[in-house]
């Protein structure tokens, strides 16, 4: 209560400094001087324009954000130059009618718009004897260009990734969609960051109670600034204590309009190249971007490759530890022998063996991440290849683990979606203890304990194991292993709206 009641002042004070904008343009620099004081970076330039300098005006702009201002090819240079050689009477009527015609110029009434608009990267314009402001859209913050998307590599497809600029990733979704029903909406997001969030959807696709529901959770939280849209993730999703990601994340536009079409929900982050689209599930995240430019022979192929994948990364080194130790019958004499003798002279345990080569390779993993470059590949690969062998040769560990470790490091790098594997590579470990210290049905248990949560995960209303536990009438909407030819890809998804599930017809020949 005493925090509530110390947060009721502030907020009065916040109430009061939302001010009009004056008619006098002294009082409007006053004001802005004292807001703005001590930030070197915001430029406050006083000029006076119009024959023989009689109007009295005023540009506020970051100085890198609006740096060609004056310039002879930039909106703003164009509107100055042509306030020199008018009179007072046109510039008022510019000012009130945008006469030149420049593009994205909005008039603005209250000082926190103002400042708002500044420190969104825009120039904002005051002038002596006018109670309005003009923001003139600029160039906006220094930003990393359109490129290659690193973590989503295809080898068919667009090759275009989103960018830290949350206005250029939704100019590379309207340039696959253009179409006037896909909408974008911008929401500020952080009491001190005002990071701009964008919700894009189409609109006949879409489930009104879902777009409500995504709205709903982004005004339901209080927090000084979202520097990325993984923050944003975690404080809007359902099951926080899940190591399952609930919202697939992409990078690439060209799957984000293949998740829009679907009827999902897109959210861009500024200063985040990370896409969320929600609502996630399991399928969802065992899918590639090109798994609809292969042939669906090819493309189903990998999928149940990737599944196979998912089940080494987390159950291999379970179920070896599973045999050695408690059922060793079921392996051939031969296989038995042959551990046996790899094991000879190890002086740990098969658990203590397996956990430490398992961690050696994660922080091998971890250090290729960080360590810059191309550098960062060389050490994964030799630092896994000089260690694994060292540790051999050595008797530390058997050649029989290094090759278990290997098959399941490959089966968590073959997973689409990093952030699915990572919960995967968690359980490994999980799966390893239960296998190790109560055999098989330690394996079986920890199955049925992940399968028991995995069903009852839900995101935004839809079962996380869709489709393999909510049947649908659309069968032919190309969801789970197998791939659907393009031409038998007929329905949506459940995920969007029932009178708009056909998605592919022939056209009637006249």
């Amino acid at each position: 209560m005493e925090q509530e009641k110390k947060r009721q002042p502030e907020q009065e004070g916040d109430n009061a400094q939302d001010r009009k904008i004056s008619s006098s343009l002294r009082e409007n620099e006053k004001y802005l001087r004292k807001r703005l004081e001590n930030c070197s970076d915001i430029l406050i330039r006083p000029m006076r324009l119009g024959e023989q300098r009689k109007v009295d005006c005023l540009m506020v702009y970051i100085e890198v954000a609006v740096s060609n201002m004056m310039l002879d090819d930039s909106a703003i240079g164009k509107m100055i130059n042509h306030f020199w050689t008018v009179s007072p009477e046109q510039i008022r009527e510019f000012v009130q009618y945008n006469s030149l015609g420049i593009a994205d110029v909005k008039k603005l009434s209250g000082m926190e718009e103002a400042l708002s608009a500044i420190l969104t990267g825009n120039a904002v314009f005051f002038m002596d004897g006018y109670d309005r402001a003009m923001k003139i859209s600029s160039k906006g913050y220094p930003a990393m260009g359109v490129s290659e998307a690193d973590k989503e590599k295809v080898l068919r497809g667009s090759r275009e990734g989103f960018s830290d600029s949350v206005k250029s990733n939704s100019a590379l979704v309207r340039k696959r969609l253009r179409d006037t029903r896909l909408k974008v909406e911008e929401y500020n997001v952080g009491v001190r960051s005002h990071t701009l969030v964008q919700i894009l959807y189409m609109e006949d696709l879409v489930h009104e109670e879902l777009l409500e529901e995504v709205k709903e959770r982004l005004g339901e939280f209080e927090i000084d600034g979202i520097l990325d849209s993984g923050m944003l993730e975690q404080l809007t999703e359902d099951a926080w204590y899940s190591p399952f990601p609930q919202y697939q994340t992409t990078e690439r536009p060209d799957r984000a309009v293949q998740e829009i079409l679907n009827g999902k929900v897109v959210l861009l982050c500024d200063n985040s190249p990370e896409a969320l689209v929600l609502p996630g599930n399991f399928g969802s995240f065992m899918e590639s971007s090109e798994d609809w430019y292969h042939r669906f022979e090819m493309a189903s192929f990998l999928r149940m490759l990737r599944y196979l994948a998912v089940l080494a990364a987390t159950l291999l080194p379970g179920l070896y530890l599973a045999v050695i130790r408690f059922h060793t019958q079921i392996l051939p004499g031969n296989l038995i022998l042959s551990f046996a003798e790899a094991r000879e002279g190890v002086p740990f345990s098969s658990v203590t063996e397996l956990i430490f080569l398992e961690l050696s390779f994660e922080l091998l993993r971890e250090a290729g991440v960080r360590v810059p470059g191309a550098l960062g590949n060389a050490i994964g690969i030799v630092g896994g290849l000089v260690i694994g062998q060292a540790a051999v040769e050595a008797n530390l560990v058997s050649p029989i683990v290094v090759m278990i470790v290997a098959l399941t490091a490959l089966g968590s790098l073959a997973v689409p979606n990093e952030e699915f594997a990572a919960a995967f590579r968690l359980l490994k470990y999980v799966f390893l203890v239960m296998g190790g210290g109560l055999g098989i049905y330690g394996i079986v248990l920890g199955i049925y304990l992940t399968a028991g949560h995995l069903a009852g995960l839900v995101s935004f209303g839809i079962p996380y194991l869709m489709p393999f536990v909510k049947k649908t009438s659309r069968t032919n909407s190309g969801e789970g292993i197998w791939r659907l030819p393009i031409r038998r890809r007929i329905f949506r998804p459940g995920y969007a709206r029932e009178d708009q599930s056909l998605r592919l017809k022939r056209k009637e020949q006249s």
